[in-house]
C-alpha cells in the first residue's frame, strides 16, 4: 500500500456535481483530489436541460460564455393528449433574468467543467476508485484503489461523496434513503429527427385512457445539432420479457439511472413516434441507447461529522423539469464556499452545519415537484404560470429560514436575508461607455460583496470606509478593495471617482426596484450569489458583525 498523501479535501464523484464542487473550491484557493472509478467521461446524453440559476452560477465563475457557445436554446414545450395539441408552454422569464433556459448533453457540461477545473490546476483521476473510508475530530482517512491497481491511504480534512445514486460514500456513512420506485422502464435514445416541429421546443405526447391513466408516452428534448434529439419513451412488452429493462441488482436495493445489458434498437423508439409523433417523423444516426429505471428517493440528512454528500448520492427523483444535475451543482456551490472559509481558518467549523440545513429542505421539494408532474403532467400544476417558470429556472429557492440569514430590514416584500441576489441591468460606471450588469461587477468574486446604496457621496464614502476597516475574513479574503465594498447609487457621479472602492450608477434605476432599498441601505450578497444581510447604512458595524457572527455559529 502507497503512503498517505495529504490534501484538503477529497471529492469522490468526477460527474457534473464533483467537478462543480471541485471547481469552487480550487476558486477559492482549497486543494482538493477528484477521483472516479469509471475510467473516462461517459458518452451519454444523460441530464440535458441547463437551468437559468445555473448559467447565472457559471457566469460568476466565468463559464457561462463557453457553456453557451456549445448549448441550445430551450424555447418551451408543446404537449400533446390522445393526438390533438393540450397546451403549448413558452419558457419566458421576466427581463432582469439574463439567461434563459437552455439544452446540453452531460458528456459536453462535464467537458467543459472538467477542462475548467483543469486550467485551475486539479484534474480528474479517473480509475480510482474509493473503497472505504474513516472518519475522527481531525480529518478523514480514505482507502483509493488507482487506475494501476495499487491501494493508496489519503489523509484528508474532509469528504465530499458525488458519486451518485449507489453512492459509496453514503454507504459508509450509513445514511438512509428513504423512498420508492416507478415501476415503468424507460427507454433513452440520442437520435436525429426528420419533422417539422418548432426549433429549440420540447415535445411531450402521451397516449391516455379514459380513466385519465397514461399508458403510452414520447418526450424529445432538443440537443446541439441538426434535429438531434434525446427521446425517451416507455420500455415496450417485448423488451421487458427480454429482461433488457432490468439490469444486474444493485446491493443496496436502489434501481435508478441507465441499467446495464441490451440497449433498444432505433426500430424500438421509430415505433412509438409513429405511434405518438405529433407530425410524421423518420429517425437517423442514433448514438447511443439505453433503459433507464427512476426511483425517488433523499437521504435523512446531507453531512455526517467531515464528511458530506450531495447530488444523486444526496437525492435521486424522476427527470421531470431537469431539477436533478442543477440541484446537485448547487449542492456542490452552497458547500464549497463554506469549506473553504473553515479551511481557511476564517470561520467556525460549525458554519458546515448550514449546508444540510439549506440544501436538504430544497432537495425535499425538488423530489416531491418531480414525482408529481411526473405522474399528473406539469401543466396540472395548481400554481400560476409566472410561479411555475420561475421555479423550474430555480430562481425561487431561497434560505430565509435558514441558520445564516441575517436579520430583516425594510418592507416585508423586499429582498430579504436568504433571497438570491437578482441580477440587475443599466449600471453605469466613470470609464465604461456602456452599460453594466450587475453580474458583471460579482463576476471572478470568490468573496462576499458588499453592495452598498445612497444618494450622498460623502455618506457612501464614510460607510464604504467603515466596510474596508470591518472588512477582516470572511468579508474579505485578503483581495483588495473591490471585494470589499462595491457602491451602487442612484445620484449623478460627482465624487464617484474619487473613491477608494469601485463605484457604480444605478442610472437605470433597476437596483432600486429590484432591490428595494429603504434609505441608504447595504447588502451583503454571499459567494452563492444569496443575500447574506442587508441593513441601514447607520447600522453597518453592527450588521456585519452579526453576520460574521451567523457564520462562525449558525443558530
Amino acid at each position: 500500500m502507497e503512503h498517505a498523501r495529504t490534501t484538503d479535501v477529497l471529492i469522490v464523484g468526477a460527474g457534473p456535481v464533483g467537478l462543480s464542487a471541485a471547481a469552487e473550491l480550487r476558486r477559492h484557493g482549497v486543494r482538493c483530489r477528484l477521483v472516479d472509478r469509471l475510467p473516462a467521461r461517459l458518452p451519454y446524453a444523460k441530464a440535458v436541460g441547463i437551468q437559468p440559476r445555473t448559467l447565472e452560477i457559471w457566469d460568476r465563475m466565468g463559464l457561462a460564455r463557453a457553456a453557451l457557445e456549445a448549448a441550445v436554446p430551450m424555447r418551451g414545450q408543446l404537449i400533446y393528449v390522445n393526438g390533438r395539441e393540450q397546451a403549448r408552454i413558452d419558457l419566458v422569464l421576466p427581463p432582469e433574468v439574463p439567461y434563459g433556459f437552455a439544452a446540453l448533453p452531460q458528456y459536453e457540461t462535464e467537458r467543459l467543467i472538467e477542462e475548467y477545473v483543469g486550467g485551475l490546476g486539479t484534474f480528474a483521476e479517473r480509475g480510482t476508485e474509493l473503497l472505504s473510508f474513516t472518519q475522527d475530530e481531525d480529518g478523514v482517512t480514505a482507502l483509493l484503489r488507482t487506475d494501476s491497481g495499487a491501494e493508496e491511504e489519503l489523509r484528508v480534512r474532509y469528504l465530499i461523496g458525488c458519486d451518485g445514486a449507489h453512492s459509496t460514500v453514503r454507504k459508509g456513512l450509513g445514511l438512509s434513503f428513504e423512498g420508492g420506485a416507478f415501476g415503468e422502464g424507460y427507454m433513452l435514445a440520442d437520435v436525429e429527427a426528420d419533422w417539422d416541429m418548432p426549433h429549440g421546443y420540447g415535445v411531450r405526447s402521451m397516449q391516455r385512457a379514459d380513466d385519465g391513466s397514461t399508458d403510452d408516452v414520447l418526450v424529445c428534448i432538443p440537443l446541439p445539432g441538426n434535429g438531434r434529439y434525446r427521446m425517451s419513451t416507455l420500455v415496450p412488452p417485448e423488451l421487458s420479457e427480454q429482461g433488457v429493462d432490468r439490469g444486474p441488482a444493485q446491493g443496496d436495493g436502489v434501481a435508478h439511472g441507465l441499467q446495464s445489458g441490451g440497449a433498444p434498437e432505433l426500430s424500438h423508439i421509430q415505433a412509438v413516434v409513429d405511434r405518438l409523433a405529433p407530425t410524421p417523423a423518420t429517425l437517423s444516426h442514433m448514438r447511443w441507447s439505453s433503459v433507464f429505471r427512476i426511483s425517488h428517493r433523499i437521504v435523512d440528512r446531507y453531512a455526517d461529522g467531515r464528511v458530506f454528500v450531495a447530488g444523486d448520492a444526496a437525492h435521486i427523483h424522476p427527470p421531470t423539469g431537469a431539477q436533478g444535475m442543477n440541484t446537485g451543482i448547487q449542492d456542490a456551490c452552497n458547500l464549497a464556499w463554506k469549506l473553504a472559509l473553515v479551511v481557511r481558518g476564517e470561520a467556525g467549523p460549525a458554519l458546515l452545519t448550514s449546508y444540510d440545513a439549506e440544501r436538504r429542505p430544497v432537495g425535499e421539494e425538488v423530489v416531491g415537484r418531480t414525482v408529481r408532474h411526473a405522474t399528473k403532467g406539469i401543466e396540472a400544476d395548481p400554481d400560476d404560470p409566472r410561479t411555475i417558470m420561475l421555479r423550474e429556472a430555480q430562481l425561487l429557492i431561497g434560505y430565509r429560514d435558514g441558520p445564516l440569514a441575517g436579520s430583516p430590514h425594510g418592507s416585508a416584500d423586499a429582498l430579504q436575508p436568504g433571497d438570491r441576489a437578482p441580477d440587475c441591468t443599466g449600471l453605469a460606471e466613470p470609464v465604461a461607455a456602456y452599460p453594466l450588469r450587475l453580474l458583471d461587477i460579482l463576476r471572478g468574486r470568490t468573496a462576499h460583496v458588499v453592495l452598498l446604496y445612497g444618494a450622498d457621496a460623502a455618506g457612501l464614502a464614510e460607510a464604504a470606509e467603515t466596510v474596508r476597516a470591518e472588512g477582516r475574513p470572511p468579508m474579505a479574503d485578503g483581495t483588495g478593495p473591490d471585494t470589499v465594498a462595491v457602491l451602487a447609487r442612484e445620484a449623478e457621479p460627482t465624487g464617484l471617482d474619487s473613491l477608494a472602492v469601485a463605484g457604480y450608477r444605478d442610472a437605470a434605476g433597476e437596483f432600486a426596484r429590484l432591490y428595494r432599498p429603504d434609505g441608504p441601505t447595504g447588502f451583503v450578497v454571499r459567494p452563492d450569489g444569496y443575500l447574506g444581510t442587508r441593513f441601514p447604512l447607520a447600522d453597518t458595524v453592527a450588521a456585519l458583525s452579526e453576520y460574521r457572527a451567523k457564520l462562525s455559529s449558525p443558530t
